[in-house]
């Protein structure tokens, strides 16, 4: 085994451990029953160049950094990998067993659900909701959410003063009167940054929209600006040249990491010992 393939799998080895639990005990897989079934169950989203896929006839054809680390896991530990599709508002019940989604600052729980999946995996953002729910793997990817605007509004670009902190205060104040794009469920969730003290107009999309299309909905004019993390506002930047501008930033998010579920005692020692 080259220098390089033992890196990749060093990597993947830190970012990642199938764990398991769920509303029915009968649905959680610890990593020996991974093993036995031949499969890693990979749940994606589609982000930024994480995660994307095409669906043609009910056949996923995945890519991006996420299926490459879960692919090479798989075949770490000798089993095949399976692409698993999702959406932000379904991810968790496919690990977990329970339907569950952060609404008016606290958890709802819904249905049982099956479990379709061993680990999510796509750059998720660790938000405090979240930790109730899942386990996370070590951090691999630090980011950030910024003010994106349309290049017509009359939002200016704020002015580095050498400090993180005043800089967000900067973009909060010119926040008061905008219209600002977000959207529940995802690291853009005003719900979890208390949103409504900028004096901003929060806008919700009335449908089910990716966090790459919040640029094109903004262009649309659904509003003046919007939240979007690092990654989506790069590609955003290099396909739409000249249309939107980076007012500044609006948060210091944690790191990306793996959404795992619970570990149970046996896997945390083979993760320990990787």
């Amino acid at each position: 085994m080259n220098q390089k393939i033992k890196t990749i799998f060093n990597l993947v080895c830190w970012l990642t451990v199938a764990l398991f639990i769920s509303v029915k005990p009968a649905f959680s897989r610890d990593l020996q029953q991974v093993k036995e079934a031949g499969v890693l169950r990979h749940i994606g989203i589609p982000y930024a160049n994480f995660v994307s896929y095409i669906n043609k006839d009910g056949l996923y054809s995945a890519q991006g950094l996420d299926v490459e680390l879960m692919q090479g896991f798989a075949q770490y530990i000798g089993v095949d990998y399976q692409f698993v599709p999702s959406t932000w508002s379904t991810a968790f019940g496919q690990l977990t067993g329970r339907e569950a989604i952060f609404k008016d600052n606290e958890i709802q729980y819904g249905d049982a659900v099956v479990v379709s999946g061993d680990v999510i995996s796509n750059g998720a953002t660790i938000l405090p909701w979240r930790e109730e729910l899942v386990d996370f793997s070590d951090d691999y990817f630090p980011s950030a959410v910024w003010l994106v605007a349309r290049s017509d509004s009359s939002l200016t670009p704020i002015k580095p003063s050498g400090s993180i902190e005043q800089d967000i205060v900067s973009v909060k104040e010119l926040m008061r009167g905008r219209d600002v794009l977000a959207m529940e469920q995802t690291c853009l969730d005003p719900n979890l940054y208390n949103l409504s003290v900028t004096g901003a107009n929060i806008i919700l999309p009335e449908r089910a929209r990716k966090l790459n299309e919040m640029v094109p909905a903004i262009l649309n004019q659904d509003a003046e600006s919007t939240l979007l993390d690092v990654p989506d506002t790069l590609i955003a930047l290099e396909k739409w040249p000249g249309e939107i501008k980076v007012i500044g930033r609006f948060l210091n998010l944690s790191v990306w990491q793996l959404d795992l579920e619970k570990m149970p005692q046996s896997l945390e020692k083979h993760s320990t010992s990787i």
